[in-house]
Parts: C-alpha cells; sequence; structure tokens
C-alpha cells in the first residue's frame, strides 16, 4: 500500500465513494464519520487524514487542533463547500496542510495526497521515465532541465493516464477524471487537450507517446 489514510465524511455516499476510489489508487483507508470517532480512529497508525469540515458533532478545524495538540504531525486535508478566503485561512491556522473545496474529482484529491505525502516524506512523485516527474504541488512536468507548466485540465489528465501507463484509457473515463461533473464538452475537446499535452511532453523532453486509439480512448506508451 501506498500509504495509510484517515478519511472524515459525514455524508455515507461520498465517504464509500472516498474510500472506494482511494483504495482502487493503492491507499490504505479507515473512514469515520463524526468528529469522535475520527479522534479515536487517529489514534491508530496514519500517514494522512482527509478530513471534512462540516461534521455533526464538532467543526473539521477544531478536530485537526486537537490532533496537532496531540502531537499527531501527518498531513491533513480538509474537504468543505465553503472556500472563501477566511476559510481557507482558519483551517491552515487549526493545522490543516491543503484545502479542497466540494465538488472536487477524485484524480484531484489523489494528487493533493501524493503532495503533501511527498512533503512529508511519503510518497514520490509519479514517474515518466527519462528523468521526468508530474508534480502535483506546482502542476507541472519536472524535467533535469527545468519545469514545464500544466493547466489543472492538462494536469488531471496526464495524471489520469499514468494511472494506466500502456493501456489504453477510455475516452469517458478521461473525461470524468479531466471535467467537473454536468459539464458539456465538445467531441474534439479531448482531443485539443490530448495534442497540447503531446507538445508539453516533447518540450519536457519526454520519449513517451500519446497516442488515439480511434472511437476508444488514449495511451501513453
Amino acid at each position: 500500500m501506498e500509504a495509510r489514510l484517515l478519511v472524515v465524511e459525514d455524508d455515507h455516499g461520498l465517504r464509500d465513494v472516498l474510500a472506494r476510489a482511494l483504495r482502487e489508487e493503492g491507499f490504505e483507508v479507515r473512514t469515520a464519520s463524526d468528529g469522535r470517532s475520527a479522534l479515536l480512529s487517529a489514534q491508530q497508525p496514519v500517514d494522512a487524514v482527509v478530513l471534512d469540515i462540516g461534521l455533526p458533532d464538532a467543526d473539521g478545524r477544531d478536530v485537526c487542533a486537537a490532533l496537532r495538540a496531540r502531537e499527531v504531525t501527518v498531513p491533513v486535508i480538509f474537504l468543505t463547500a465553503r472556500d472563501g478566503v477566511t476559510d481557507r485561512l482558519s483551517g491552515f491556522s487549526a493545522g490543516g496542510d491543503d484545502y479542497l473545496a466540494k465538488p472536487f474529482h477524485v484524480a484531484e484529491l489523489v494528487a493533493r495526497l501524493r503532495a503533501v505525502l511527498r512533503r512529508s516524506g511519503g510518497v514520490p512523485p509519479p514517474s515518466l521515465g527519462d528523468g521526468l516527474t508530474l508534480d502535483p504541488a506546482v502542476h507541472a512536468l519536472r524535467a533535469p532541465g527545468g519545469t514545464v507548466p500544466l493547466s489543472p485540465t492538462e494536469f488531471r489528465l496526464l495524471a489520469c493516464l499514468l494511472r494506466a501507463p500502456g493501456t489504453v484509457v477510455r475516452r469517458r473515463e478521461l473525461l470524468r477524471a479531466a471535467w467537473p461533473d454536468g459539464a458539456i464538452v465538445a467531441d474534439n475537446t479531448l482531443d485539443q487537450y490530448a495534442a497540447k499535452l503531446r507538445r508539453k511532453l516533447a518540450e519536457a523532453g519526454s520519449t513517451r507517446r500519446l497516442s488515439a486509439v480511434r472511437g476508444v480512448g488514449y495511451r501513453l506508451g
């Protein structure tokens, strides 16, 4: 397993979706539905916490502060429907490491988890070979000679492709990973972004080839 996660979310449906998706990414996942059970669960070893702010029995920021008071120093990523500057600052003041507003893509949560775990000495960034890595902290391709910035959509597409290197990723899966639920995406938009990714991979000096499989999807070989 890559890392041990504690997911604290009171919404049963979202909690199950997150747990299943994160396990598919290779993480070991424990879950809690409120602040009390989160603090109890955190007594067992954990590498990172995904923590909803709007819990039924406590504010997630207070839960995070309680963890820090216990000298639990692992990264904490807040989940919340509130995304104001004041909300983010209060989350960081409570000891949080990152802040993700709902609704969000699971791919982005995975990328942020790997970023905070890497900074804390956990998981290395995904490698493309040729000395290249995909860096979630700065949304860029890191190359020996520098970095090549990626747009959020380009980053999510490449992260999705890197989860299944050498295999065909279907178009609908790429669309689901890169665009919000309910977004209206023209048929050729994915192809346009694939072309942009090819140029940026070449700019970074990658020998990887992003190829289209007609009527099916894309493969990063």
